[in-house]
């Protein structure tokens, strides 16, 4: 069975996974998007976009890693889209135009059923409203034993990491305060669940943590 992961996952020094009041407008909060400037110039980015050029080094690399061995994605709804509450219809269909960069089943953890949606490239949009568990069950069900990936947001990973279901994690610290927003470790002991820090790699654009848990 492949590993439950969060992988190429942007914190602010100040421990904010997204800025303050997101909105269609600031999907990643009011300042949300300085927290990804590392990957942006990168190759594995450019590429999503058609143009074959970009930055190569650590960056990149640990972006194209997060790719790698991924049969299925986990997210929250609010990753998916602005809105709240039952779906208004089914016009909506996430962020990233007809051909989002997933290519594999994506499970939306939702309180709101909607059937699911195929896209470009091969990925499929389930929705899921029986809980994390449920979820996780469903993608590893369809991930041929490839791992699971955890796309956020913070609480999605919150929620996970509170139930020790992530075997490991690959946190991008930015250099940059947001002073508010969505929380990522607060309140959580993770030493207590039995997690530590397995590598810390510095970049000139950010510091990328390995965090792994003991069996």
């Amino acid at each position: 069975m492949g590993k439950l992961r969060v992988n190429a996952f942007a914190m602010s020094l100040d421990g904010f996974a997204c800025g303050p009041d997101p909105d269609f407008d600031n999907p990643l909060g009011v300042g949300g998007t300085g927290l990804h400037q590392w990957f942006f110039p990168t190759r594995v980015f450019q590429s999503m976009y058609g143009d074959k050029d970009g930055t190569t080094g650590i960056d990149n690399d640990f972006a194209a890693a997060s790719f790698v061995n991924v049969g299925a994605w986990i997210m929250g709804r609010a990753m998916f889209g602005p809105q709240k509450g039952p779906w208004p219809d089914d016009g909506w269909k996430g962020w990233w135009g007809p051909n989002p960069p997933y290519h594999v089943p994506v499970f939306v953890l939702t309180h709101h059923p909607r059937p699911p949606m195929e896209m470009e490239g091969g990925t499929v949009f389930h929705f899921v409203g029986d809980g994390i568990e449920a979820a996780l069950n469903r993608a590893r069900a369809v991930a041929g034993g490839k791992d699971v990936r955890i796309g956020g947001g913070a609480a999605t990973v919150r929620q996970y990491l509170e139930a020790r279901l992530i075997d490991a994690m690959h946190i991008v610290v930015s250099p940059v305060l947001l002073g508010g927003g969505s929380p990522l470790f607060a309140g959580i002991d993770m030493k207590a669940l039995g997690y530590r820090v397995t590598s810390a790699t510095p970049s000139p654009a950010a510091m990328h943590v390995e965090i792994g848990r003991r069996n």
